[in-house]
């Protein structure tokens, strides 16, 4: 399905350090956002919730999505907004019947164990999905161009955790009981997600996504050599259907996080996408070198990756930690053509817990201090 923007054009950017960024372009500070920016640590987000009824009720709720959307935006000096929604939407289309109980994780209410359920996988029918589609339009209008709108996915192994765990896990003996048991099965199934991927991050870019984002969240949990033929190989095959250019004509950078895949950086490093995340055990100034490149020739922009718990700190304690991930990265490409970059993030999603002040400090220590360290 082909998702056309047929409302009035969007704004035009105002602030695309964070797309330059991602395009090992210069910036004039490091750009900043966080995963799950919009989440229960905002106490508007739960207000926005409870008028929905459930998690579901308000992603699948345009105005709602909208405005949680929006919400970390009015607080901090963010530099990209990320779509609301979840990880698990396309398995649900699919028809697994995705729940989310009150202070529990995700939940299928019919989990791919065997043969015959995974016969049945198909790449769904887009349609099940417009409730995304017409969030990512109405939060590029929101935005009225102040920063860019990323889009995102569960990776095809993630999302094959998800649906044979049939909920989060904490030994994947499920899924890996299949993985080795039936290997043939797991490769029709992570068929299935890699293309039901790339149809809608494409659905996606088409509705005013201005970049797409790959969570291989479980990739890590993999073994050497397996992860490269169960996760590496189908995030290929996603990365290798993506659309290049959005509704606007410009390029849509395309960003892969593998949480724990840091052992295999170098083998990220051919990926056919614009941008590496990388978790808190990964030291920026190993990975610039490993894979961000030189003046003007190939490498991977690198998102990421302070430890969210450093948020429980002091504003002084979170404003030194900001700078040490800063610096370890070091003097970002101040050239004319192109060269290594950085884009700040946590090293995972935002905890729940976290005072929302705390957020404020960090967004201002990454702003001030990565313009002096250009000087």
């Amino acid at each position: 399905m082909t998702v056309t923007n047929t409302a009035t054009p969007f704004a035009p950017i105002q602030n695309d350090t964070f797309l330059r960024a991602c395009l090992r372009q210069v910036t004039d500070h490091t750009p900043v956002w966080l995963m799950r920016q919009a989440g229960r640590y905002l106490p508007e987000y739960c207000a926005t919730r409870a008028k929905a009824g459930s998690f579901m009720g308000l992603a699948t709720n345009t105005d709602f999505a909208t405005e949680v959307t929006l919400q970390p935006l009015e607080r901090y000096a963010l530099d990209a907004a990320i779509l609301f929604s979840d990880i698990l939407t396309v398995p649900d289309a699919m028809g697994l019947g995705l729940s989310f109980a009150q202070g529990e994780g995700p939940r299928f209410a019919t989990p791919v164990r065997d043969e015959a359920a995974v016969a049945k996988l198909e790449v769904p029918d887009m349609n099940k999905l417009r409730y995304v589609f017409d969030a990512v339009t109405s939060i590029r209008h929101a935005l009225k161009g102040r920063v860019p709108l990323i889009g995102f996915s569960g990776s095809p192994w993630t999302l094959a955790c998800y649906m044979v765990e049939g909920k989060g896990s904490d030994d994947y003996r499920l899924v890996k009981t299949m993985m080795y048991s039936r290997p043939d099965l797991m490769h029709r199934m992570l068929a299935v997600n890699a293309d039901s991927v790339a149809t809608y991050l494409n659905a996606q870019i088409d509705a005013g996504a201005q970049a797409v984002m790959v969570f291989d969240s479980w990739g890590g949990v993999l073994a050497d050599g397996a992860f490269q033929e169960f996760s590496l190989a189908y995030t290929e095959r996603v990365l290798g259907q993506l659309k290049r250019t959005g509704v606007d004509g410009k390029v849509v950078p395309r960003i892969v996080f593998t949480k724990g895949g840091g052992m295999w950086l170098q083998q990220m490093a051919p990926l056919d996408c614009e941008v590496l995340g990388l978790d808190w055990t990964v030291n920026l100034a190993a990975a610039r070198a490993l894979v961000g490149g030189s003046e003007n020739g190939p490498g991977k922009a690198l998102q990421g990756n302070i430890d969210p718990n450093v948020l429980f700190a002091q504003p002084e304690q979170i404003a030194t930690e900001v700078g040490k991930v800063i610096d370890s990265f070091g003097k970002p490409y101040q050239g004319s053509g192109t060269g290594p970059t950085h884009i700040f993030n946590l090293g995972h999603g935002i905890s729940q817990y976290t005072p929302p002040e705390n957020v404020s400090a960090l967004v201002d220590a990454v702003h001030s201090h990565s313009k002096r360290v250009r000087i």
